[in-house]
């Protein structure tokens, strides 16, 4: 049975409507009152339910995204000091809160546990992300920074991602191509002109020197419509995380730029 303050909350629309509808016009606006408020009331009902479970959805996001980071970091055998930078770095990108951070810190702490169960974790986050793959994928994407932390990522790091991206509906093909962006990245980062940088950019693309000018644009289309920020945020992007979005077209943005420019495209 519902309690009572739940039965109150129920109606609370048609009351405070048809309270507001009689002081102000009668027996007839107290029933206008309560039929607004009754629109109300349904409306509250409708949007409630949704909004909870778009943030149950984004606690788990969050929640399983620092788990297995921590889980990653183990992989083989011992956490690193490059990989604790990463994820701090990670968590400093995010700008996230004090107490946001300590959970993060926590939820990392668990991940890396003996009896953690990524199988189990990783279920969990795909029932609430509804098998939307552009979601899986920007998980997968934060998983490979961290596994990327000290310049590469050894086969029993490349074995856990390979079965993070089977877990959550994604193929070989996603993880090679979410890898070569990010080396693209760090590329980048490392030459800012001539040749090398034209070659990040290229990897950063995923396409090779000997590419079409269509096939080019083909591959920034669709990195950037993977990582839109605004898709990512109506999928149910945590809002913490779409700061990661925003530096990863930044970064797409900046690579068909460097490579338009070479080749003399036009806009």
């Amino acid at each position: 049975m519902q309690s009572y303050a739940a039965r109150l909350q129920r109606w609370s629309g048609k009351l405070v409507g048809g309270l507001a509808g009689l002081l102000l016009g009668g027996w007839i606006g107290a029933a206008v009152g309560v039929f607004l408020g009754h629109m109300y009331d349904r409306a509250r009902a409708v949007v409630r339910p949704v909004a909870e479970a778009l943030s149950r959805m984004q606690e788990t996001f969050f929640r399983t995204t620092f788990q297995v980071m921590g889980h990653i970091s183990k992989a083989d055998g011992r956490v690193s000091e490059a990989e604790i930078r990463a994820a701090e770095q990670i968590m400093s990108r995010m700008h996230l809160s004090a107490q946001q951070r300590q959970s993060a810190i926590e939820y990392f702490r668990q991940g890396k546990a003996a009896d953690f169960d990524l199988d189990e974790a990783l279920d969990v986050l795909r029932g609430v992300i509804r098998w939307q793959p552009m979601l899986a994928r920007f998980f997968l994407e934060v998983q490979l920074e961290v596994a990327f932390a000290d310049g590469r990522v050894d086969p029993a790091e490349r074995a856990l991602l390979m079965r993070i991206a089977e877990r959550l509906g994604l193929a070989a093909e996603d993880v090679q191509r979410l890898e070569s962006l990010l080396r693209g990245e760090r590329r980048s980062e490392a030459h800012t002109g001539g040749a090398d940088a034209l070659a990040a950019a290229y990897q950063t693309l995923g396409v090779s020197p000997q590419a079409s000018d269509a096939e080019v644009k083909q591959a920034y289309r669709r990195l950037m419509s993977q990582h839109h920020p605004d898709k990512l945020a109506s999928q149910g992007l945590p809002e913490e995380m779409m700061r990661l979005a925003k530096e990863k077209t930044q970064h797409i943005l900046a690579a068909y730029e460097t490579i338009r420019r070479a080749r003399g495209m036009a806009k």
